[in-house]
């Protein structure tokens, strides 16, 4: 009688264990699912940050050009009244027209940096999960 009281004791305790990591597992994919929906959030995040980065370049290049030219060529003309030559004068106004442009090109690709795009909160927390996944197991 005692031989069946510890086989029973043995497959409850079995049984318990079983379970166990059932629940840890079904706990650990609703985590799982948990984080891709983080991601997803995450990249769609940083997906609008991208476009809005690509239409401010894009409106930079094609807003500002009208007015730059008009500016340009009344710098010109404001430099030959003041006595430079024209090729002079319009040189200049290309030399300032190349900084402006450069300016703008600068700022958008900074905002296209990768490293800013790349979703770190998911990443932590993925690390997180499996540090304690790990712990769970031993």
């Amino acid at each position: 009688m005692s031989i069946e009281h510890d086989i029973k004791t043995s497959r409850g305790e079995f049984r318990a264990v079983s379970t166990l990591l059932g629940d840890t597992m079904s706990q650990f994919a609703k985590l799982f699912q948990n984080e891709i929906d983080l991601a997803k959030a995450e990249v769609v995040d940083k997906l609008q940050k991208l476009g809005g980065a690509l239409g401010l370049i894009a409106g930079g290049a094609v807003l500002v050009i009208p007015a730059i030219v008009m500016a340009l060529f009344a710098l010109s003309a404001a430099l030959v009244s003041a006595g430079w030559s024209q090729p002079v004068s319009y040189l200049a106004s290309a030399f300032i027209a190349a900084v402006i442009s450069a300016v703008l090109f600068a700022v958008g690709v900074k905002r296209l940096d990768m490293r800013n795009l790349a979703p770190h909160e998911t990443i932590g927390q993925l690390e997180k999960d499996k540090a304690t996944m790990k712990g769970m197991v031993r």
